[in-house]
């Protein structure tokens, strides 16, 4: 294990003994980069993403909670994103290697969501596993509600020749346009922009492209969202190259259609795994 430096940001470094690489910034406990043993970088991290108070990474795996795009009253996509998490634990475990991080509730959270709470994400590294389990803890005396995401993106030579399997049959929202539809094409292919939060899907979502195949599994995190701003947007993100939409796909676990409740003293918690 090792401490550096990352788009100006303290990171912990998570190496296994066969090569397995992870890298994981302390500002919004988000990992930045995963090379799984032997072959080479699976997540996207645009050349122009910026961290700091305040600021989302853009890229990488951003940790979103305690609400979900603009669904609700926060800004968007919470706040545990673009704040201090604190290094509670990093180390070797014979074969893997781990590291915890949490997030606890202060004035100026408390400000924007007063609630009292502790999350904690613990990511561990392994061969050709990269596993994320997030928990929340609820530390105070009301029943709170909020919604949760593992926003990950994806690397691709080309997303276009890129195809999703495993969501055949599931039920989306198309938050381009308002509507809900059934998927019925198998296997998915990523033509431009796209937005859709698929509900419920019990199946790992396959990426596959020519170089490439990750699975993507979860437990705990019931929907699913599938996301690339497509060309037009790209242009309008000041954090993205123009031409980067081709080469990420964002495959989402998440918790959005049905928000957890949680009581005083409860604790929850959903895990996603990565399987290169």
């Amino acid at each position: 294990m090792a401490m550096t430096e990352v788009l100006g940001q303290p990171a912990v470094v998570l190496r296994t003994p066969d090569g397995a690489q992870a890298t994981v910034l302390l500002h919004g406990a988000h990992v930045v980069s995963w090379q799984p043993a032997g072959q080479s970088e699976q997540l996207y991290l645009s050349p122009r993403a910026q961290a700091g108070p305040g600021k989302a990474v853009r890229g990488g795996i951003p940790v979103i909670f305690p609400q979900f795009e603009r669904r609700g009253p926060l800004p968007r996509h919470g706040f545990a994103r673009d704040r201090a998490w604190t290094l509670v634990e990093h180390g070797p475990h014979r074969q893997h290697a781990q590291a915890v991080l949490r997030l606890t509730d202060t004035e100026a959270t408390r400000a924007v969501w007063p609630h009292a709470f502790e999350a904690e994400l613990t990511v561990s590294l392994s061969g050709r596993t990269l596993e994320m389990e997030l928990a929340v803890l609820n530390t105070g005396e009301r029943t709170f509600e909020f919604t949760a995401a593992l926003h990950t993106y994806l690397r691709c030579d080309d997303v276009r020749e890129a195809r999703v399997s495993g969501l055949l049959g599931s039920d989306f929202e198309d938050s381009l346009r308002g509507t809900t539809h059934r998927q019925e094409i198998e296997p998915q292919a990523i033509v431009g922009e796209i937005d859709r939060i698929y509900w419920n899907v019990a199946s790992p979502v396959v990426l596959q492209a020519p170089q490439q195949r990750v699975v993507v599994s979860a437990e705990g995190f019931p929907d699913r969202v599938l996301w690339n701003p497509g060309a037009e947007k790209a242009a309008a993100l000041a954090d993205l190259p123009d031409e980067d939409w081709l080469q990420m796909l964002c495959i989402e676990t998440a918790c959005i259609g049905r928000p957890v409740l949680l009581a005083a003293g409860q604790e929850w918690f959903a895990r996603q795994t990565l399987q290169a």
